[in-house]
């Protein structure tokens, strides 16, 4: 029986962290991953092939990911295969930077899946055979996986979800998404990218409904512009599949009567916790209705010797904040003080075109009861965004008009995830609006949008 300090279960961004963490701090550690490799769903089925697939897209499609003329591609004339590999290489390669990592830092790593089997035991059951893991601490990071209703026909071919894509047989010429959230808008603006017909269905009225709505507004218009079908405000009442062989055909029933058919259907209507198989019985624990479990501010559960990380515990359920809450776990465990940044963090939305944001919106803002002042950047007014040919970025920044500090950044466009940073920085400084006016940018560059959106803020001041 082997004996650690601490037993991490699952190696995502949450599990390495917490791992890499406490052996830093000089513990005994292992890591145990049910899968044949380390990364978790993060490097497998999630986060780095979508993102590998997005950008395998974009460079077949002319390595801009803000084109507006339809029809600029046919997905017939993309090879799946050639999509595919390049994905594969990503992943191989983010594979081994990881388990470089774990082992150069001493984590031994057990193959094989976790279940509980008493209050400092877990019995790990791989293709070598059993073993028992004895800790006197526990993190769990297993992550999540796509919510598969039942009466649901999955088969991996004519209907999947998005842990599915990477074995797809071929491209489709018609699609049909149901979902339009974070997976579901990411992997419909891809494949309508690739000339495909696609159909979005989603309850909600508005795609992304989280996003500011003159952000969102502005992304439903782009994903209109090149084709894309929005059934938005409809609820799913069945999804089917007729026929045989070739010609078999996914069919969607909506409530209201509509029927949409397709070659394909992707199922992206949520995730739940991947805690089903550890026996949380096992150490008094028991996750809510979609698989997550419950911390406190230390991530620590209602047992005391059992914390949780990452997707498994809810919200924001973002690969950067995984880590960090794996590093604060691990140091709250050992006693050691971690320095906290806040609630601060940036939401990327890999849909094409890009999208990120920080900070409240205005809908939030007035929610809340905030007075604010908006400021508004578009790339076409800005050198770089010309240079690149960028017609749909747009940069918008929400400050006060009492002390002038930065409350909000939304940017929708090209480097969108890189540029929020800038406004992160500011934010988590306590920067004013006046600092992106009084400091130079390079020229010429999109980071400038946030002077003149800047200007256009404080111009409104004066009026």
């Amino acid at each position: 029986m082997e004996r650690f300090e601490l037993c991490v279960i699952g190696s995502g961004p949450g599990g390495q962290k917490a791992a890499i963490q406490a052996a830093k701090l000089g513990k005994r550690v292992c890591v145990v991953e049910k899968m044949e490799q380390v990364g978790g769903v993060a490097i497998h089925t999630g986060t780095i092939p979508s993102k590998a697939l997005r950008e395998a897209i974009l460079q077949a499609t002319q390595g801009r990911d803000h084109l507006t003329v339809r029809g600029e591609i046919k997905a017939g004339r993309i090879d799946i295969g050639h999509l595919l590999r390049s994905c594969q290489r990503i992943i191989a390669t983010e594979m081994e930077i990881v388990q470089g990592q774990l082992r150069r830092n001493g984590v031994e790593i057990f193959t094989g899946a976790a279940a509980f089997s008493g209050d400092h035991e877990v019995t790990v059951r791989g293709s070598r055979g059993e073993i028992r893991v004895t800790a006197d601490k526990f993190v769990i990071a297993v992550g999540t996986e796509p919510l598969r209703p039942e009466g649901v026909p999955f088969d991996r071919e004519r209907v999947l979800t998005s842990d599915d894509l990477l074995h797809m047989p071929a491209l489709p010429e018609t699609l049909v998404v149901i979902g339009a959230g974070v997976i579901g808008t990411e992997f419909a603006s891809m494949f309508s990218r690739l000339g495909i017909r696609v159909t979005l269905v989603d309850r909600g009225q508005r795609v992304l409904g989280f996003l500011d709505q003159q952000i969102g507004e502005a992304l439903q218009y782009h994903l209109r512009n090149r084709g894309m079908v929005l059934r938005l405000g409809e609820e799913v009442e069945s999804v089917r599949v007729t026929g045989d062989g070739d010609r078999a055909q996914a069919v969607v029933d909506l409530v209201s009567g509509k029927t949409l058919k397709a070659d394909m259907v992707l199922f992206c209507r949520g995730r739940q916790g991947a805690t089903g198989p550890l026996n949380l019985a096992a150490v008094g624990l028991k996750a809510d209705a979609r698989g997550r479990l419950e911390v406190d501010e230390g991530f620590c559960t209602a047992n005391p010797d059992v914390y949780a990380v990452g997707d498994v515990i809810g919200f924001p359920a973002l690969a950067s904040t995984s880590m960090n809450q794996g590093r604060r776990a691990a140091c709250h465990i050992f006693g050691r003080i971690y320095a906290d940044a806040g609630e601060l963090f940036p939401f990327g939305i890999y849909s094409i075109p890009e999208i990120s944001m920080v900070g409240d919106n205005e809908e939030q803002l007035t929610e809340k009861g905030v007075p604010y002042e908006t400021g508004v950047a578009r790339y076409r007014e800005i050198a770089r965004g010309q240079l690149i040919g960028d017609e749909v970025g747009m940069l918008k920044l929400l400050f006060s008009p009492l002390d002038r500090r930065v409350l909000g950044v939304h940017i929708i466009g090209t480097g969108a995830t890189e540029l929020i940073h800038i406004g992160q920085a500011a934010m988590a400084l306590g920067g004013t609006v006046d600092y992106f006016v009084e400091n130079a940018f390079n020229y010429p560059t999109l980071a400038e949008c946030y002077r003149v959106a800047a200007l256009n803020g404080i111009n409104k001041l004066r009026d």
